[in-house]
């Protein structure tokens, strides 16, 4: 028996003009692979507050909630399951700037601290229009980083916490609002990640990046 949290928090950090984007019709594959970014900056746009509530909703609702559940958590007999559901959005690679992705992936260094003040030096550059320059992820900036952080957290936490099964999971480019409905993959498909990692056996994989349902990179 064990207690399983499922963080399947969703806010996408823009404003979209969704009649121009659907009429632009842009394939899954230019989607994933980023060509996109240029083509979309007039129907999707990121504004200050727009951000705050992408961070708020993203990252720092699903640590509050963690933080307020691990308790409870703690007292599973067989070892608790936390899966965090991201994006690949989130993923080292698709970081612009070098520093900024060693950063996120020193997990000698990581620290619930160090991704705060990551987040909030991503607000001061979106503030000043700086985020180019800044080296953060141009194609939905907010959301990125968010997800990346994320990720980064939940490295923290199975370090942490050994005897729990802590894994974040990006499901797939699934039919859903967040993504305006662009996405070819059915809901039901998508879901077969995050259960796996809910269901993950004793002594299974832990702090990892699961691609669907395969273990990736960060």
């Amino acid at each position: 028996i064990y207690f399983v949290q499922v963080n399947n928090a969703g806010a996408s950090g823009v404003v979209v003009d969704e009649e121009r984007l659907r009429a632009m019709n842009i394939d899954p594959e230019t989607w994933l692979s980023g060509k996109a970014t240029n083509m979309v900056q007039q129907v999707i746009k990121t504004s200050y507050e727009t951000a705050v509530e992408c961070l708020n909703t993203n990252f720092y609702g699903v640590q509050r909630l963690t933080e307020a559940l691990l308790p409870l958590l703690q007292l599973s007999p067989s070892g608790a399951r936390i899966v965090n559901v991201s994006s690949l959005r989130g993923e080292l690679w698709r970081i612009r700037g070098d520093d900024l992705r060693n950063e996120l992936g020193d997990l000698e260094t990581l620290n619930e601290e160090k991704l705060d003040s990551i987040l909030k030096r991503f607000l001061k550059d979106l503030k000043e229009n700086t985020l180019e320059a800044g080296g953060w992820s141009l194609m939905l900036p907010a959301y990125s980083i968010s997800k990346a952080t994320l990720n980064a957290y939940n490295r923290v936490l199975a370090k942490r916490h050994p005897s729990m099964l802590i894994n974040c999971v990006h499901p797939g480019y699934v039919n859903t609002d967040i993504n305006w409905h662009t996405g070819p993959m059915p809901v039901e498909e998508g879901a077969r990640g995050p259960v796996k990692c809910a269901l993950l056996p004793d002594g299974g994989p832990t702090g990892c990046y699961f691609d669907q349902t395969e273990v990736a990179s960060f």
